[in-house]
């Protein structure tokens, strides 16, 4: 009986350490808000790098306004992700790839580090703005991954505006599903050439230490009706956590499955790597292990911030102390003064 006490108080000892430090984290990271961005990784084209990088920039400025006016770090990345599933040039809300069946399927998700809660919809049709989708099913049901009809169901009982599905389709997005129809031969042209795989993120810690994650996308082209890829998976698609921070993939989604990407991460994080060290040993690790291409944005509750991705290119953008970075080729970071 003794041991068994002993035990017992060693086990809420240690999960009271565990609080402290995340306590203590959030006390150190005050005044050091920043928000991270991304548009996808994969061989974007020429001819929408512009249009990319502009559209991550304008989305870490509008997720970094709210911070920098004392908004939460949930509301800056679901700011930040409605700015890129409004934006054509992405996959996501509007200007999503279609399925075999020529359909639009979204996916999303989004975390708040604080308390672990979380919110997902997936294989919704006619909602522009899935992440705030999924942020209702975070606050105002007690499940976490609400999909297809029963994500409607919910949608209309709350209020939220569907749009006719055509009007997420674009004139290029249809012109690609035209031209190739194979799956299988997709997903090779998705990641080593030019065509559209853009999954959009954005993870921030606000004034107050507290770290969010949000990811949304249209998935890959072609896909099996109903496939579900990493974007709104727990541990895959994205996680959020005071004690180690936020992350948001994008990439080949069965590949980042298959690793828990954005869990792998930040076990990393806990191990005491470096949030760019993290990132890019996962992102080596699941190249390796199963031959996945892809990217991550990770942020600490400290503010350490990392883009880093192993496809041809990612459009990201990050603003932190009034400096905004961003970047679409490996190596190269540029900045600008962060006006909003």
């Amino acid at each position: 009986m003794r041991s068994n006490k002993t035990t017992h108080v060693s086990q809420t000892q240690v999960r009271m350490a565990e609080r402290f430090k995340c306590e203590e984290l959030g006390r150190k990271s005050k005044m050091s808000a920043v928000i991270v961005v991304h548009g996808g990784a994969w061989a974007i084209p020429d001819h929408l790098a512009e249009a990319s990088v502009d559209g991550v920039k304008a989305a870490a400025c509008e997720g970094f306004s709210l911070l920098k006016s004392g908004g939460t770090a949930v509301e800056a990345v679901e700011a930040a992700v409605r700015a890129l599933e409004d934006n054509t040039a992405f996959n996501a809300g509007h200007g999503a790839t279609l399925n075999t069946d020529g359909e639009v399927e979204l996916d999303a998700i989004i975390m708040d580090g604080k308390t672990l809660a979380c919110g997902a919809v997936s294989c919704v049709k006619d909602i522009a703005n899935p992440v705030s989708l999924a942020r209702a099913v975070m606050e105002k049901t007690a499940h976490v991954m609400l999909t297809g009809r029963g994500a409607d169901m919910f949608a209309e009982s709350i209020g939220v505006a569907t749009v006719p599905t055509e009007t997420l389709v674009t004139e290029y997005k249809r012109s690609k599903w035209e031209k190739q129809k194979n799956y299988a031969t997709g997903v090779m042209e998705d990641f080593n050439s030019q065509w559209s795989h853009d999954t959009v993120g954005a993870v921030a810690v606000d004034g107050a230490g507290n770290v969010a994650c949000a990811t949304s996308t249209g998935g890959i082209r072609n896909k099996m009706v109903g496939r579900v890829g990493d974007s709104p998976i727990i541990g895959s698609g994205g996680y959020a956590d005071n004690c180690s921070g936020a992350v948001s993939c994008t990439g080949h989604g069965e590949s980042i499955l298959k690793v828990t990407l954005a869990r792998l991460i930040l076990s990393h994080i806990e191990q005491g790597k470096s949030v760019a060290d993290a990132s890019q040993l996962s992102l080596r690790y699941m190249g390796e292990r199963v031959r996945g291409a892809g990217g991550a944005i990770a942020v600490s509750p400290s503010g350490q911030w990392a883009a880093t991705f192993t496809t041809e290119r990612m459009a990201w953008a990050a603003v932190e102390e009034d400096v905004l970075w961003f970047g679409l080729d490996p190596d190269k970071r540029l900045k600008e003064h962060f006006s909003k």
